[in-house]
């Protein structure tokens, strides 16, 4: 008999398919907020009107902008934001952005609660894998600053309490995490998404795949992320195709949003993931790989190297992607492809010189100590980069 216990995200509301600066102010009249700080994407400061129509429904409550958070939220980036969010005194921040932003704003959050002014100040907080995979999160204080989220790729860390934030003097990207960093809000507005570009909007759709993958494929899966994760599955296989021929459809990018939605619904129960994004988490902190592409790259391999112990549950994900009966692993790869994605890391820029430590670096990653089948060291993992080169 199935028991277990399901906690739901502190986050309070999600809203979609509305026009997000509508939203905004709706959202802000609620919570009363006075001074927003934004953090947002260089791209669409520079180059797109998306934050200039932020800051007009912001008003008088506009407090400031951060728009140099750099790939994989370098952590010198994300105190500096902090710090000028303090100054700023922020009541709240607005993330407009990828996977980079969204962490940025959790990780801004957590500065701000517990008065951290220094990167190397973070190192007191940061999860930590034992060499049995048992993870060590410290105790520390809540943000005392909430953060509205308005994402604008697929990547799903906005519903997510979990931070990913890089040291690039070590060259590690490093996990942070606290109940409340969860974003307040999250605005899912399909037309925000259009001056994405079309590789990274696909590619980190390929990343919600990989979630609610890994999730029906889990060591302790749960009954309702399997459910969201099947039906994640068919929303994304559908859309992710329908905007790959054309991408102005407006639709499809909402079933693709609701689909990342849906994917990441298994974190908030507990639900383990496996290698792909124990790898994949290394591969973008180590060799500077987008996260996305993380996902097409490793997850086919990691399916069928899982295959021997989990083929029942693998039958699902073909099934949820409309190719019932067909090996998952083959289905995955092939979606992939259709999408034009890459599927080696050569393909991503991996140079051969760096597999060894990122077989090593993997080990201290805990979702490898959770991944279906045992990977007993780094030797396995290097089998697994070996299969992907």
């Amino acid at each position: 008999m199935q028991h277990g216990i399901y906690s739901y995200p502190a986050t309070s509301r999600i809203v979609y398919g509305t026009d997000f600066a509508q939203a905004l102010t709706r959202e802000l009249d609620q919570v009363g907020a006075r001074r927003v700080y934004v953090i947002a994407s260089g791209t669409l400061e520079r180059d797109t009107d998306v934050i200039r129509r932020a800051r007009e429904a912001l008003g008088g409550r506009f407090a400031g902008t951060c728009a140099k958070i750099g790939a994989h939220t370098p952590r010198l980036d994300v105190v500096a934001a902090a710090n000028a969010a303090r100054a700023a005194q922020a009541d709240l921040l607005l993330g407009v952005g990828g996977g980079s932003v969204t962490d940025a704003a959790k990780m801004v959050a957590i500065c701000l609660g517990n008065g951290i002014t220094d990167p190397t100040e973070l190192d007191h907080y940061r999860v930590t894998v034992r060499a049995d995979g048992s993870t060590l999160r410290p105790s520390y204080k809540p943000p005392s600053v909430a953060s509205v989220i308005v994402p604008t790729t697929l990547s799903a860390g906005e519903f997510s309490a979990l931070a990913g934030c890089t040291d690039t003097l070590r060259g590690v990207k490093e996990s942070y995490y606290h109940a409340q960093a969860a974003p307040r809000t999250v605005i899912l507005d399909p037309a925000v998404t259009l001056h994405t570009p079309q590789w990274l909007w696909l590619s980190t759709g390929i990343r919600a795949v990989d979630h609610a993958v890994e999730d029906l494929c889990s060591v302790n899966s749960k009954p309702l992320s399997d459910g969201t994760s099947f039906h994640a599955l068919r929303l994304l296989g559908r859309g992710l195709r329908a905007v790959n021929t054309d991408p102005k459809d407006l639709p499809a990018r909402l079933d693709c949003q609701l689909g990342s939605w849906m994917s990441i619904i298994g974190s908030s129960a507990g639900v383990e993931k496996g290698a792909s994004h124990g790898i994949g988490h290394v591969l973008g902190g180590t060799a500077g790989v987008p996260h996305g592409y993380t996902s097409c790259v490793m997850l086919p391999h990691v399916l069928r190297f899982n295959h021997p112990v989990n083929a029942e549950r693998q039958k699902l994900v073909s099934e949820a992607l409309g190719r019932p009966g067909e090996p998952a692993a083959d289905v995955v790869a092939a979606l992939i492809a259709e999408l034009s994605l890459p599927r080696t890391l050569r393909d991503v820029g991996v140079s051969a010189d760096l597999l060894d430590r990122i077989a090593e670096e993997s080990m201290r990653d805990r979702w490898i100590h959770t991944n279906p089948r045992k990977i007993d060291g780094a030797a396995t993992v290097r089998q697994l980069l070996d299969a992907a080169w």
